[in-house]
C-alpha cells in the first residue's frame, strides 16, 4: 500500500536552467542530483527548503528512443506553452513571498490577486510549467448548485 507522495516531475528543456531556477531564484535545495551515463540519464531532483519529504523531478523532454524528433519537439512545444501541468505552492505571505521572489528575478504573470480562497499569483519556470503560489485563507466552498 502506498502511504505518500514522494516526488512530483515537470519536463524541462534544460537541466542546468532548470536547476539554476529553483534553486537561486526560488530558494530550493538539491535532493538529487545522479548522472547515469550508461543510460545517458539525468536523476535530478530539487526542493523546498524545510519541507524534506517531497521533490520535483526535473525530467528533460525525452527524445529518442522513448520519441522520435518531431514528437519530442511537439513535446518541448507543449510544455513551453504551459500544458504540462501546474505546481502548487503555498505562503505564508503572498506579498511578501512575490517581492522577494521578483527581487531575484522571477517574472510574475501577474501580481497578488484576493480570491475566495486566498491571495495567488503565478509565474512560469525557464521552460515554461506553470507554478502557483497561493496565500491560503479560511474559506467555505459554495455549496453545488442542482439544475432541473
Amino acid at each position: 500500500m502506498t502511504t505518500k507522495i514522494v516526488n512530483a516531475q515537470f519536463w524541462v528543456h534544460d537541466q542546468d536552467e532548470a536547476l539554476a531556477f529553483y534553486v537561486d531564484r526560488l530558494g530550493w535545495e538539491v535532493r538529487s542530483d545522479v548522472t547515469m551515463p550508461e543510460w545517458a540519464f539525468r536523476w535530478l531532483v530539487v526542493g523546498p527548503v524545510g519541507q524534506p519529504d517531497v521533490g520535483l523531478v526535473l525530467m528533460p523532454v525525452p527524445g529518442p528512443p522513448l520519441l522520435d524528433e518531431a514528437d519530442s519537439a511537439k513535446m518541448g512545444e507543449f510544455v513551453a506553452r504551459g500544458a504540462g501541468g501546474t505546481l502548487f505552492l503555498e505562503t505564508d505571505d503572498c506579498q511578501a513571498t512575490y517581492d522577494e521572489l521578483s527581487a531575484r528575478g522571477v517574472v510574475f504573470n501577474d501580481p497578488p490577486t484576493p480570491q475566495a480562497y486566498g491571495i495567488d499569483t503565478s509565474f512560469r519556470d525557464p521552460s515554461g510549467n506553470n507554478v502557483r503560489l497561493t496565500e491560503m485563507r479560511e474559506f467555505v466552498p459554495a455549496a453545488p448548485t442542482s439544475t432541473p
